[in-house]
Order: structure tokens, then C-alpha cells, then sequence
């Protein structure tokens, strides 16, 4: 068995167990708190919990700007760098095939460009994220083991991809075999490794942050705070 033959298989299917499992461990485990009971009335005139919930995840995509540019520019480079790993993960043509190969879903595929575009733009938004994180002394300061780690096996697979992602997506697709195997290889291990990883770190906020951010807005608007 050969590197890739071992990434495209054990080595996948081990990842995606991790993956699954750990997240439906991790949402089983939050269901599963106790829910906290409030011991007094609602302030008057506050909004129902659903309506505080929902109004803290729209407040939530915009730093206020009591915070400064500095937060402005985070966010911005956050939204810049999930908008384009959305689409180099979901609208690149081998990736979509990779997809239809595990589940049988496909769709359409985005122009090579806009992949090449959405590549660039999310290798450099990590990188601004990195370098952003060591030159704020409370953030280098208050950043754990997690945050280099979940850091690392996202960049990874995106600097890995763009070393494999060297001739049009039509002609990869229409070979039956990988001519750059080993490259090919790295990159699977790469997202394997992302996907081990995503359950028992910070990576989770993906499923997380709408919760997260919802159980505060409910309980602000049961003491009458905006948030």
C-alpha cells in the first residue's frame, strides 16, 4: 500500500469517524447541560429569548466601534477568509468530484480563476491572522496550545492544495490516476489531520458560535442589557 492509497483510504476513513463522532459528541454533551433556570421575572419590556438569541448573532457579525479599527480590520479579515475557503472547499471542481465520490452529491463547479482568486485571499487572510495574533501582546499573551494548533491544520491543507493545484481542474478530472501522487498524498493527510482535530478544538465554533452567541443574547435580554 502506498502513501496515497493509505490517504485515500484507512487513513480517510479513520479521519471521518473522528470527525463525525466527535461532533455529535460535542452537540450531545451541550444538549445535554442543563438548561439554567431564571429566578426572576423578565425585565419590562425585554424581548423574548429566541428574539434575544437572534438579535446577538446579527449583532455579533460587526464589531462596535468603541473597539477601534483594529477590530474592524479582524473582522473583515475573518469574512475574507471563510468566504474564500468556502469556495476553494465547495467550488472547485476536484473537490466537488471528491465529494460525489464519498456521498454521491455534486454541483456545479466554479471557473478555475475564481478558485485561484479565493486560494490566494484565504492564504494571505491566515497569514494576516497569524501575524495579527504575535504582534498584539494581549493576544500572543492569552493565546493557548489551541489556537497555534487549530491555526496549523487549517493552513495546511491550503498551502498543500495549492502546491497540487498546478494545471486546469478539466484535465486533472479527466485522468483516471494521479500523476503527482505523493503531493497528493500530503494533501489528503493534511485534511485528515483538520479533520481529527476539528472536534476537539477551537475549530468547533463552526458549529458552536450560533449557539454560543445566542445563549447570551438570551439571558441579556431576560435583564433587560443590550447587547
Amino acid at each position: 500500500m502506498d502513501l496515497l492509497t493509505f490517504a485515500r483510504g484507512p487513513a480517510l476513513a479513520f479521519a471521518l469517524i473522528v470527525f463525525i463522532g466527535g461532533t455529535a459528541w460535542r452537540l450531545i454533551a451541550l444538549w445535554r447541560v442543563p438548561r439554567l433556570t431564571y429566578c426572576s421575572p423578565p425585565r419590562e419590556g425585554a424581548p423574548t429569548p429566541l428574539a434575544g438569541a437572534l438579535h446577538a448573532n446579527l449583532r455579533a457579525m460587526w464589531p462596535r466601534a468603541a473597539f477601534g479599527p483594529s477590530a474592524r480590520w479582524i473582522a473583515v479579515n475573518g469574512y475574507a477568509f471563510h468566504i474564500g475557503l468556502a469556495i476553494v472547499a465547495f467550488g472547485y471542481a476536484p473537490h466537488i468530484a471528491f465529494v460525489q465520490r464519498l456521498t454521491g452529491l455534486a454541483w456545479p463547479a466554479l471557473p478555475d480563476a475564481v478558485f485561484a482568486v479565493a486560494a490566494g485571499v484565504t492564504t494571505i487572510s491566515l497569514l494576516l491572522a497569524l501575524a495579527m495574533r504575535l504582534a498584539d501582546p494581549v493576544r500572543r499573551l492569552i493565546s493557548r496550545a489551541d489556537d497555534w494548533i487549530s491555526w496549523t491544520v487549517t493552513f495546511l491543507p491550503v498551502a498543500t492544495g495549492m502546491a497540487v493545484a498546478g494545471e486546469p481542474s478539466a484535465a486533472i478530472l479527466a485522468r483516471d490516476h494521479a500523476i503527482y501522487g505523493g503531493p497528493l498524498a500530503v494533501h489528503l493527510l493534511s485534511l485528515e489531520l483538520l479533520l481529527i482535530w476539528f472536534p476537539f478544538g477551537k475549530l468547533m465554533h463552526a458549529f458552536l458560535f450560533a449557539f454560543s452567541r445566542g445563549a447570551t443574547g438570551a439571558r441579556f435580554a431576560h435583564r433587560g442589557v443590550e447587547v
